[in-house]
């Protein structure tokens, strides 16, 4: 089917512009005096039309008007013209296209396939959710089941505090941890694997923040306890891995 004239196709049903509409059939009345005088015909805005202002050229903006495929049937058949009349056969044919089976199947896979997405972001974003409160949970346990007399600090520390015993930075220090088979990144936060999880090296905190679009976030931590600083200690030292008080006594030594 040839296009007379453009459809609009982002709404829920078809629309076509109203300024292009009074162009295509050649109404020699202004625009903005021959929409009002159609609308006496019983028009109602947010059922057959909807306002907008076009995009300026330089001067002032003009109101224009998206209308439906039945109103624009209307509008050609009250024209009484010979344009208007194959304007409105057009108008026809578009209705149904847009209503035949293919077409009503093809938005009703478009729409499913959408919905698709967003049922497999919401998933995504679930999946974090419990990566963390798994490991939120396996911390508890420690505390739960026993009290660490050595180790009764509970003072937390960053990574970053700890890479800064080794001279190291935070991203240095978690990705060899990472690549020693201690940790995962997920989602931004670092989580230890299953087998060290419960151990009681690390706590999660929430911390709220303001973000740039005014809204209240929050975002998960994960520190070190005193616990897992020494399991740091040792495994490090495995590694050939120091820290600074601990090459400065070797320097001394030598």
């Amino acid at each position: 089917m040839d296009e007379l004239i453009r459809i609009n196709y982002d709404r829920k049903t078809p629309t076509v512009n109203g300024r292009d509409l009074h162009d295509a059939l050649k109404i020699g009345t202004p625009y903005d005096k021959w929409f009002p005088r159609m609308c006496d015909y019983g028009f109602v805005e947010g059922k057959d039309f909807s306002t907008f202002l076009s995009e300026s050229t330089g001067g002032r903006p003009a109101t224009n008007h998206q209308l439906t495929i039945d109103m624009a049937k209307q509008l050609c058949m009250i024209q009484r013209t010979d344009i208007g009349r194959k304007f409105r056969q057009y108008f026809i044919k578009v209705e149904e296209a847009w209503n035949s089976p293919e077409a009503v199947m093809a938005r009703a896979l478009q729409f499913a396939n959408h919905q698709l997405e967003v049922l497999k972001q919401q998933n995504l974003e679930l999946i974090d959710t419990v990566a963390v409160q798994n490991q939120q949970i396996l911390e508890m346990k420690p505390k739960a089941s026993y009290y660490d007399v050595v180790l009764n600090c509970k003072d937390l520390l960053s990574m970053r505090a700890i890479a800064k015993d080794y001279g190291k930075s935070a991203q240095w220090m978690n990705n060899l941890l990472h690549e020693l088979g201690i940790q995962f990144k997920q989602s931004d936060i670092w989580l230890l694997y299953q087998r060290y999880a419960d151990k009681g090296y690390t706590s999660t905190k929430t911390h709220n923040y303001l973000g740039n679009d005014g809204e209240y976030h929050s975002r998960v931590h994960t520190y070190w306890t005193q616990k897992g600083r020494l399991f740091i200690y040792e495994l490090m030292k495995q590694n050939g891995v120091y820290p600074l008080i601990e090459q400065e006594d070797c320097n001394g030594e030598i």
